[in-house]
């Protein structure tokens, strides 16, 4: 299981480059009040639940190539006009990490009892999100958090890209797990979809991005894809037939509000 290694150094290369636009040309394809689905979100308006300092980081999102077989509720992508091969090669990398979501979701299906291809018509046409996160330098002793404590929305995540270490998985006991990062791996994390439809047999994984006090800050970039059900799904117990659930939509526009993107 993996993705042409080329395409992620390609990719996390355009990125670093449009990250390094001055903020007022990022800032014309700001997603600000578009409830960030697509287009840049600049450091300071991510807050994590409960939280009141926002995270210190600014992000793209970039989703499917949608046509009339999608839901209208699914954003356009945005084209950056600045950074040449931007969008064509995100769509690549968003298509690989999409095909090796499904894959994982057939394994989780198989292991919860389940037909392997159960998940599959959730995602086919999902609201499915790749995002680009760059973490800019921080200083680690008047705040080393760059992302605060927080569970992920969606069904799962998968992590590649990460080249500076921080991300960290709070553990059953309390205490906090280092992930060294890797080029050649994939983080895979539960978010909180999956948690409810399986009446939290599979737990949404807590985590974090720390800078460590007794390094030097520097940039971090990483690339998370956020594997989301169609709008239309009603997430619903797969082991209750009985419960009514919640509409993929309405569970996910009350999240954003809550981390402060809606």
């Amino acid at each position: 299981m993996g993705y042409p290694k080329i395409l992620l150094i390609i990719v996390t290369n355009l990125q670093k480059i449009f990250f390094n636009l001055d903020f007022e040309t990022k800032n014309t394809y700001s997603s600000v009040g578009s409830k960030g689905a697509r287009g840049y979100t600049p450091k300071g308006i991510e807050t994590a639940v409960g939280e009141k300092i926002a995270d210190q980081k600014e992000f793209w999102h970039h989703g499917p190539i949608v046509d009339e077989t999608y839901d209208d509720k699914i954003p356009k992508n945005i084209n950056i006009k600045e950074v040449e091969g931007f969008n064509m090669h995100f769509d690549e990398l968003y298509t690989e990490l999409h095909q090796i979501g499904i894959r994982v979701l057939k394994v989780i299906a198989l292991s919860l009892g389940l037909d392997d291809n159960y998940f599959d018509h959730w995602v086919e046409k999902g609201n499915s999100l790749l995002r680009s996160i760059h973490y800019p330098p921080v200083d680690s002793q008047s705040n080393p958090h760059r992302a605060r404590a927080h569970e992920d929305i969606n069904l799962i995540t998968l992590l590649i890209g990460a080249e500076e270490g921080g991300l960290e998985v709070l553990n059953k006991d309390g205490s906090w797990i280092k992930v060294a990062p890797s080029s050649d791996a994939i983080v895979c994390n539960i978010g909180d979809m999956m948690q409810l439809v399986t009446d939290k047999k599979l737990k949404s994984t807590t985590h974090r991005v720390i800078q460590d006090k007794q390094t030097e800050s520097k940039p971090r970039y990483s690339i998370p894809f956020f594997l989301h059900p169609a709008p239309s799904i009603i997430l619903k117990s797969v082991f209750n037939e009985d419960d009514k659930g919640i509409l993929a939509d309405d569970f996910l526009d009350q999240r954003l509000k809550e981390i402060k993107l809606y």
